[in-house]
């Protein structure tokens, strides 16, 4: 266990907090450290993983999961939030299932020319989150009119809007805390 602040293990766990850590328990019955950050503030892990699991393990979510994977490494890279970058491009990497083409996605994102790799709906998307992260008191409505002319839908676009908004957050609190 690492951060900047004391994290709590299971065995100095209270009920409260062990009840939270069990929700946040990954398949393979372990906790990640970006959610054991929060074991001194159990309510707000329990709600972190809440938030987690509905922008990127949503079964309605229409975007392909190894997109998402990629918005979530894009944004992590434009935050330099390197702990969340690691974790996500190794899942989009495994999801493409194409080393030569997971290297070429690498490349423009970790060199943000989008284009090389991207066009139509993705290049879109990830253009969208971009601004987004870097610039959000720029976003208007045109940039919403942009996205549906490429064929994006409604809930693609609050898709691509939760994920990146996640990834935001999540990076503020890994690297605020260590």
């Amino acid at each position: 266990m690492s951060a900047w602040i004391k994290m709590i293990s299971d065995g100095d766990a209270d009920e409260n907090l062990m009840k939270a850590l069990d929700f946040a328990r990954t398949p393979h019955g372990t906790v990640d450290n970006v959610m054991r950050v929060h074991s001194l503030r159990p309510s707000t892990m329990t709600g972190h993983v809440v938030l987690y699991r509905a922008c990127l393990h949503d079964d309605q979510n229409t975007i392909p999961m190894w997109f998402q994977e990629v918005i979530s490494s894009y944004v992590s890279i434009l935050n330099n939030c390197s702990y969340s970058y690691s974790n996500h491009w190794s899942n989009a990497r495994h999801l493409i299932a194409d080393d030569k083409k997971a290297d070429l996605i690498e490349s423009a994102l970790k060199s943000r020319s989008l284009q090389e790799v991207f066009k139509g709906v993705e290049l879109e998307m990830l253009k969208y989150a971009e601004k987004l992260t870097l610039s959000p008191s720029d976003m208007t409505k045109n940039d919403i009119d942009s996205l549906k002319s490429a064929g994006i839908s409604d809930g693609e676009i609050l898709e691509v809007n939760q994920i990146t908004g996640y990834f935001n957050y999540v990076n503020r609190l890994l690297n605020g805390l260590g």
